[in-house]
């Protein structure tokens, strides 16, 4: 139902999981445990595996807490569940309130938690390539030390993420990032076709983590485009000419 990292595990207070998409109520498309409000799948499907994530990571069924994603640098610290019905447009939740899970969703980009046990602080980032590119790693470790924690006590993990081998971009899309640093021009390499490049999005992420200067950044390696089994995929259901996709959890929590 989840994936955990050890380097999570170990720390004292803290319960997290790269939730899988296996283990939930939804059928078909969707099998099995989709979390995503913005799939077509049955509400009140979406709600019970929600439902099993929060139990599973041992917090209350509404103390899960997601925002509406919209590819941003935005990162926002919460102290309890939204009001409203409609989520604050961001990327990053931070929380230094135990029994909180601030959780993001995926189907190829790249999900990171982060802990900084010593201060109590721990956060969830919705990491693709423009959120990435634009700074969304940087505000959630900058929102992370507004909350008290510190750089060097600071553990992130990526999660399942589309791997290089499965993700084509065009020239285009390169030349955005050598604009932006030369130094980039390491995360492509020559893609199958003409005129297309292999872009490695995992490192780009954990580079990023890495220039936060924290004190551990480190990546699970887990392919949600290859490992069809395992997680729903954006792009690949979009190869398939498939009607829609589910989307996977992560979440973290003080407990």
């Amino acid at each position: 139902m989840r994936v955990q990292h050890q380097a999570l595990t170990s720390l004292t207070g803290i319960e997290h999981g790269f939730f899988t998409r296996n283990g939930g109520t939804s059928s078909d498309t969707y099998h099995s445990l989709n979390c995503g409000y913005g799939s077509d799948d049955d509400r009140e499907q979406v709600r019970q595996n929600r439902a099993l994530v929060a139990q599973t990571i041992t917090v209350a069924d509404d103390r899960l807490v997601t925002a509406y994603q919209v590819h941003s640098p935005l990162a926002l610290a919460i102290d309890g569940p939204f009001t409203s019905s409609q989520p604050p447009k961001v990327d990053a939740l931070v929380t230094n309130t135990p029994g909180l899970a601030v959780a993001i969703l995926t189907a190829d980009c790249g999900p990171v938690l982060f802990a900084d046990p010593n201060a109590g602080v721990v956060a969830a980032a919705h990491a693709g390539w423009r959120g990435a590119f634009e700074g969304v790693i940087q505000a959630t470790v900058e929102k992370m030390l507004e909350l008290g924690a510190e750089n060097k006590n600071i553990t992130a993990i990526l999660g399942p993420t589309i791997s290089r081998d499965n993700y084509e971009v065009d020239t285009a899309f390169k030349e955005r990032f050598i604009e932006r640093d030369s130094a980039y021009a390491h995360f492509f390499s020559q893609g199958n076709r003409d005129g297309h490049m292999q872009f490695n999005l995992p490192a780009f992420i954990v580079a990023k983590l890495e220039e936060s200067n924290i004190g551990t950044a480190l990546n699970i390696n887990r392919c949600t485009y290859g490992e069809e089994n395992q997680f729903f995929s954006f792009r690949r259901s979009t190869h398939r000419n498939e009607p829609d996709y589910g989307r996977q959890i992560s979440a973290i929590a003080l407990i």
